[in-house]
């Protein structure tokens, strides 16, 4: 097995995590910056891929902002519309597979239980209108791939609720956190672990399953209790800690709706690939303890 994987995102979270693993002899990454590969200029992405040998793509790269995507719609629609759209045709020309991260934000949430790979989509914001069409776009274009919904990213890489609860802390006693919103905290190094499981397999096995999974840690939980929980942890390292006060989404608005249900069903990543994440309680310890060693 050799050749070279085409990672974009790679300074995002799961980005970081998956250069941080080792690879089988012959395979290595390609990551390259905005510089040389920017996703929200189709040409961009064209020259890149033609100047480069590649074995298969990993696209975790993706406008992730969620509320200013609501007045920025068309460079989160670029980005997460277009360029998989650009990514899953050459792929398909090369026959090379193609791994597509995505999101919860693809349903509206309004569901009772929690989602199914097969269950209708209904994004309710334009970060989620954007990121349902590049599934559409990866599916129409490019038979060799897998598109893996995840949802509550957390690491120690960037911008994420876990880092943010612990730098509140620091100065706040009492934090004000939504209560009402159901979902699965996942760890960026779990779902690198995952993509690396299923590209590997790819390379490999040309029989290999294709199609839309869900990749999350098990247990449900809210922003709440998750908050509680990284305290609780924090506290117990001796790292900072606060109250939480829980509120509604209500009391919380935002420029772009968040679903109330995240919860993702991932029956089907287990029986197809053998993958089943820890609990989301045994995710976030390491990544809180790591956090709490960079500021310390």
């Amino acid at each position: 097995m050799t050749g070279k994987v085409l990672l974009t995102g790679g300074s995002g979270q799961v980005g970081t995590a998956l250069q941080k693993l080792e690879w089988v002899g012959g395979v290595s990454l390609l990551a390259p910056t905005r510089k040389d590969l920017d996703l929200g200029d189709r040409a961009s992405i064209s020259r890149f891929l033609s100047d480069h040998q590649i074995s298969g793509i990993i696209n975790a790269g993706a406008y992730t902002a969620v509320d200013a995507a609501e007045s920025d719609r068309d460079l989160a629609w670029h980005i997460n519309a277009v360029a998989p759209r650009v990514l899953g045709e050459f792929a398909a020309r090369r026959n090379i597979p193609l791994i597509h991260i995505s999101t919860d934000y693809v349903f509206s949430g309004d569901k009772k239980s929690p989602y199914q790979e097969d269950d209708p989509v209904g994004p309710v914001s334009i970060y989620g209108m954007s990121k349902e069409a590049g599934e559409s776009a990866v599916r129409a274009h490019c038979a060799k791939h897998v598109i893996l919904r995840t949802a509550w990213v957390l690491s120690t890489t960037g911008r994420n609720f876990l880092k943010t609860m612990l730098q509140l802390a620091e100065t706040r006693d009492v934090l004000n956190v939504v209560a009402d919103q159901h979902g699965s905290p996942t760890s960026a190094s779990d779902i690198a672990c995952v993509v690396k499981v299923l590209l590997e397999r790819y390379l490999v096995d040309q029989l290999a399953p294709c199609g839309t999974y869900h990749c999350v840690n098990s247990g449900y939980t809210t922003w709440a209790d998750l908050a509680e929980k990284i305290f609780e942890i924090s506290k117990n390292m001796g790292g900072a800690f606060a109250q939480v006060n829980r509120i509604t989404t209500a009391d919380y608005p935002t420029a772009a709706r968040r679903p109330s249900n995240s919860r993702l069903l991932t029956d089907k990543l287990e029986r197809d690939f053998g993958q089943t994440l820890p609990h989301w309680h045994d995710a976030i310890s390491p990544i809180v303890r790591d956090v709490l060693k960079r500021v310390s």
